[in-house]
């Protein structure tokens, strides 16, 4: 235990993984188009618990929800901002299956192959732009 504003906090760890994430987009149609070519991902339509409709991309046993600033839901970040995401994923294949993949499909790879520490341990990675500049880094583990 250790102390925190005078009260005695645990140091065990509360939280498992992340489920899903949001990205605020400008054109839901276009990022689901790029996630798909660019990094195999599915799209998923369903409704919020209010009715309203609601865009996911589906990967392993992740989601990303999409949103645009019309997107209307009573959770939402205060301030949507569209471009300031800055995330990692752990590819499913090699790394270097994704680097020919994306090079196959087009798609420029702004940074890497690098390396980088990853919450398990040291990580290759690269980084490239979805369509609203969000930065997504994709990574695999490495022995070390």
């Amino acid at each position: 235990m250790t102390p925190h504003s005078g009260a005695l906090v645990s140091t065990k760890a509360l939280i498992d993984r992340v489920d899903h994430l949001v990205l605020t987009v400008t054109d839901i149609e276009v990022t689901t188009r790029f996630y798909e070519r660019a990094l195999g991902m599915q799209r998923e339509f369903f409704r919020g618990p209010e009715g309203q409709p609601r865009h996911a991309l589906l990967f392993g046993s992740q989601k990303i929800n999409l949103q645009d600033r019309n997107t209307d839901t009573p959770t939402k970040a205060r301030v949507p901002t569209i471009g300031s995401g800055d995330f990692c994923l752990i590819a499913a294949v090699p790394l270097d299956e994704v680097i020919a993949h994306l090079k196959a499909e087009g798609i420029a790879i702004d940074t890497g192959p690098v390396s980088r520490r990853g919450a398990l341990g040291p990580l290759r990675s690269i980084y490239l732009r979805d369509p609203d500049d969000n930065l997504v880094e994709v990574s695999e583990y490495v022995a070390g």
